[in-house]
């Protein structure tokens, strides 16, 4: 396949690190060493399925398709107020979309899960066009009197619609099952034979165990997938690596060898907004007219799970 539009959205309300110090132990001198990020756009009159129905709308529209040309929908998201139905179908009555809707939780990797999903369709001779939207609140995870994880993240939605084309070289996942390195668990509905001890926990993260991973299966990931596609470094044009932490993503030019310039990056004004981020920095780096035909794009993320993936698009 080959991506033909992108689009994004995100919530107006902008948080510095300067007003997270009204409330929290930190401060802006505290947090940008360690993440990078000075502010973030965080859901607070919106709703997020509006988000992603505005992302998918730019998306469409810059494709030239309509809602009726879509044959297939992805929705990534890791929690929201619908336990039922799915985000998809929500976003899908919005957009009125007529073809399957499905959603998939994988955390921030879940750009190149979807865009995996959609190539494994096209492949089959099931569909010729998908939708995909990365749609997340991850500030609604945590607890804001923690600041290590509070002052990490802000939502947003992106969006991606792919269509027939030879631009998707290669895609690669992989998976290190460990729950116990980032989880979040909601208490569910009681009822009355429950005898067993639940508990409401916000977002708990192990840092360091986190870092190591990301950066490790990045470079894994990236080199691995070059190398299975008779590519090489010097063929890349831009890696549009997850904005979970600047250190992260400093950590893997340092490994891989590469320029900064290779690494556009919006995590000082976006934190990190789990799947969203991968299409949300595509968005804006596409309409601001970075990329041009033919350039090699390398995707990689990693998140919860712990998953990680890597894909490379040729514009």
């Amino acid at each position: 396949m080959k991506i033909i539009g992108t689009g994004s959205a995100i919530p107006s309300k902008v948080v510095t690190n300067d007003m997270l110090s009204e409330f929290l132990d930190t401060s802006d001198e505290w947090i940008v060493p360690r993440t990078g990020i000075k502010s973030r756009h965080v859901i607070s009159s919106e709703e997020l399925e509006d988000l992603g129905i505005e992302a998918c709308r730019k998306a469409l529209d810059m494709s030239g398709l309509g809602p009726q040309d879509i044959d297939y929908f992805i929705c990534s998201n890791v929690v929201n107020e619908y336990a039922t139905p799915g985000l998809s179908c929500v976003i899908g009555a919005g957009l009125g979309l007529q073809c399957p809707c499905i959603d998939i939780n994988c955390a921030c990797p879940g750009f190149i899960y979807a865009m995996d999903i959609a190539e494994a369709q096209y492949r089959a001779g099931r569909v010729k066009n998908v939708l995909i939207v990365c749609c997340e609140e991850p500030t609604r995870m945590c607890d804001w009197t923690d600041r290590s994880t509070s002052v990490l993240f802000g939502d947003g939605a992106g969006a991606a619609v792919l269509t027939a084309g030879d631009n998707i070289k290669g895609i690669s996942l992989h998976c290190e099952p460990a729950p116990d390195k980032i989880w979040q668990k909601r208490l569910m509905q009681p009822t009355p034979y429950i005898t067993k001890e639940e508990h409401e926990t916000p977002l708990q993260m192990k840092g360091r165990e986190v870092f190591k991973f990301a950066v490790n299966a990045s470079t894994r990931d990236v080199e691995a997938l070059l190398k299975s596609v008779g590519m090489s470094k010097e063929d890349v044009s831009f890696y549009m690596v997850h904005q979970a932490n600047a250190r992260i993503i400093d950590a893997i030019k340092q490994y891989l060898e590469e320029p900064d310039g290779k690494f556009p990056s919006n995590i000082a004004d976006h934190g990190n907004s789990s799947s969203a981020s991968c299409p949300i920095l595509l968005d804006e780096c596409n309409r601001k007219g970075l990329f041009k035909k033919g350039d090699i794009l390398v995707f990689s993320a990693f998140g919860a799970g712990l998953l990680s993936g890597a894909a490379i698009v040729e514009w």
